[in-house]
């Protein structure tokens, strides 16, 4: 394992591990800082789980963090009876937030497909005192100039799926494949933190059990973006984008700021779609200042 450029920061913060059941569905979560500090509530992307924004949670002592794996990744267990779509998701995260006991002001951070899973939570409903969405998915991924490459992963998760178990679970788990993932959407130039990042990727990003739930959840994540819940989130919302994202570029991260009654832009230049890899700091920097001066940065 290669250590964490993060690590020594991040052992400051006490943490503590959890199980809880979320209407019907086993979910892991972990818990960091003080129980009776400022609550931020963490939603990961997709086939991630928990561990990849620890480098964020690092860069903000003073927080208790509550940082959940989704249904269907990392420990947390499947949907029970349900696909894995955005609706099952945002769901689950108004019931989450409600069976830990949060009842009082929180903020509400989501990554990449978390940022989704979070606009859609609030759209229908769930109220943060503040909203904060890192490399958000602005516009959608199967239309514009990446809709080939999107098609083409779409094809990749179909055939993982529809082969049997175990040559589909080595599809899925293909260690070229992941490797070819991670080194596209890493932009730093530093040899030490790319082979950290790959290494990330290498452990967590294959931690799933069920291929059909992997299938459904790309396809939420491909099918839908937070443009479409913009304009009915009423909270004041911050959107840390990425200067080279090759997920959402830039242009569309500058149209989804104008969809929101209440929204800010901040772009982090020369980085990717992996901002909580590569800049935590910078990513909870502009956070801390959104949060402290109200609904701007």
């Amino acid at each position: 394992m290669i250590a964490s450029p993060y690590a020594e920061q991040l052992a400051r913060i006490p943490v503590r591990g959890h199980r809880v059941d979320v209407d019907g569905t086993e979910t892991a979560w972990w818990e960091y800082g003080a129980a009776d500090a400022p609550v931020l509530v963490l939603v990961h992307g997709f086939r991630g789980d928990h561990h990849g924004l620890e480098p964020v949670v690092a860069q903000l002592p003073g927080f208790r963090i509550v940082s959940p794996d989704l249904p269907g990744f990392g420990e947390s267990a499947t949907f029970a009876g349900r696909p894995h779509d955005i609706e099952a998701y945002a769901d689950w995260l108004a019931a989450f937030i409600d069976t830990v006991g949060i009842t009082g002001s929180y903020v509400l951070l989501g990554h990449s497909f978390g940022s989704i899973v979070a606009a859609a939570a609030v759209a229908r409903g769930l109220a943060p005192e503040r909203l904060v969405l890192v490399n958000p998915i602005g516009a959608p991924a199967l239309e514009g100039p990446r809709a080939v490459m999107t098609r083409l992963a779409v094809l990749y998760y179909r055939t993982a799926a529809a082969l049997p178990e175990r040559a589909g679970f080595a599809l899925l788990r293909n260690g070229a494949i992941v490797r070819v993932m991670s080194v596209t959407m890493a932009k730093t130039r530093s040899k030490t933190l790319r082979r950290w990042i790959h290494d990330q990727h290498d452990r967590y990003f294959s931690a799933f059990g069920d291929r059909d739930a992997v299938l459904e959840a790309f396809r939420a994540s491909v099918g839908h973006d937070v443009s479409e819940f913009a304009r009915d989130i009423q909270v004041p919302t911050l959107l840390v984008a990425a200067e080279r994202d090759d997920v959402t570029p830039i242009e569309a991260q500058r149209r989804l700021v104008t969809l929101f009654p209440d929204a800010t832009l901040e772009v982090i230049p020369e980085v990717g779609h992996l901002i909580h890899y590569e800049t935590p700091g910078d990513a909870a920097t502009r956070t801390l200042r959104f949060l402290r001066s109200g609904a701007r940065a």
